[in-house]
């Protein structure tokens, strides 16, 4: 019989903060580029500004990567998996207290939204607004990547237990990979099949599967670079070591696909050929942003981005995820702007200054108390889950 192999503890990956950070801006410099009439009007920084969307690939990649990485460790380790319902727990209480906040203060506050429905309030409180075209109110259309992300993490149990049961300890990578090609490959085909209508069908979770595939194969491989069984996926640490090469080719990425390659930069709909490579292109681009800062030993790059201005700003990105379109909106009300008007620079400095603000607001007094909350499950959890529930609290539900 051979000996058991010495998996590290799992361990949290505090620069990956920094993620949540870049994911975040980037969400709201797209949505700001949008209601100033930027993204639309062809000048030289539509493009630039209509494609940092791709933020919603950097949160779809974190997410898989962070939430399945306790499936594959516990395996590894020849410990219990994550209790599923303690895991849906602290999701829950991780998400929908801040997020039915923002929906209340959306749909009673926002004068756009004063003939919102029964319906509508029932669609959004369930995250069940992408189901159906045109659902989305004011201040509330984010939230179409939220409702996408929630469907995983309501299956990942289903898909921990799969892709680590039997002898398999590695979380198998080459299953995560054809699964996730042929979920989002499929999908796209049914879409330039004419079956599905792009609108909503490209909100769902099968269109997205590459991206959250792409995250749980790098938790595999994480788990299994530390135990030693992956020796050859160890380039993956080689290109840690170079973030500045790793992050130079994400900024080629996205350059690429700021061209028409990746479709047209105002809401017209992508073809299903455009989309794809809009997707094949995001995941490059979050995967290129994500390793420098996952793998690897840790270096002055990881240090540095993963002080304390960088922490309480990775805390509050949520909530700013949440609260600037409710910001944006605001702003033209208040001031009586006309739509897809006003100065870029004012308007994001404005929107982030005040996302920040209420990001701050909702952290100390809901999400914070929320998630102290979460640890007061009725069974006393063990050391094994003491341990997983660390990499699992640190996945942030931000899109």
């Amino acid at each position: 019989m051979s000996a058991p192999i010495s998996t590290p503890t799992l361990h949290r990956v505090p620069a990956l903060d920094a993620v949540r950070v870049i994911g975040s801006v980037a969400v709201v410099g797209h949505h700001v580029g949008f209601a100033t009439g930027i993204n639309t009007g062809g000048g030289v920084w539509g493009g630039w500004l209509s494609r940092l969307d791709a933020g919603v690939a950097v949160f779809f990649v974190l997410s898989g990567f962070l939430l399945f990485r306790p499936w594959v460790h516990a395996k590894a380790a020849g410990k219990a998996a994550p209790d599923p319902l303690r895991y849906l727990w602290r999701r829950a209480m991780r998400i929908l207290p801040a997020y039915w906040v923002t929906v209340v203060v959306c749909l009673l506050v926002l004068p756009r939204n004063a003939n919102a429905t029964n319906a509508d309030w029932i669609r959004h409180f369930t995250l069940t607004q992408i189901y159906e075209a045109g659902n989305l109110r004011h201040g509330l259309s984010q939230t179409w990547s939220l409702a996408t992300e929630v469907v995983f993490y309501l299956l990942l149990p289903v898909f921990g237990v799969y892709l680590t049961s039997g002898r398999h300890r590695s979380g198998r990578p080459w299953t995560i990979v054809a699964g996730s090609v042929l979920v989002t490959g499929a999908w796209v085909g049914l879409i330039a099949g004419g079956v599905l209508a792009p609108t909503p069908h490209t909100m769902w979770l099968p269109a997205y599967g590459l991206w959250f595939g792409a995250g749980m194969l790098l938790a595999a491989v994480h788990v299994g670079l530390r135990d030693g069984r992956m020796a050859r996926w160890g380039f993956l640490d080689g290109m840690a070591a170079a973030p500045l090469a790793c992050w130079t080719a994400a900024f080629a990425v996205f350059a690429i696909a700021t061209t028409p390659v990746a479709g047209p930069h105002d809401l017209a709909e992508p073809t299903p050929g455009e989309f794809a490579v809009k997707l094949v292109l995001y995941m490059l681009l979050a995967v290129l942003i994500v390793v420098p800062l996952a793998f690897g030993p840790q270096t002055r790059t990881k240090q540095a981005l993963s002080g304390g201005t960088v922490k309480w700003l990775g805390a509050v990105s949520y909530g700013l995820f949440l609260w600037h379109p409710f910001v944006i909106e605001s702003i033209y009300w208040v001031t009586g702007r006309p739509e897809f008007s006003g100065s870029f620079a004012g308007t994001l400095a404005l929107t982030l200054a005040g996302g920040l603000l209420l990001a701050a607001l909702c952290y100390y007094l809901v999400e914070s108390p929320c998630q102290r909350l979460s640890h007061r499950w009725p069974r006393k959890p063990g050391p094994t889950s003491t341990e997983s529930q660390r990499s699992t609290a640190e996945a942030s539900a931000v899109s």
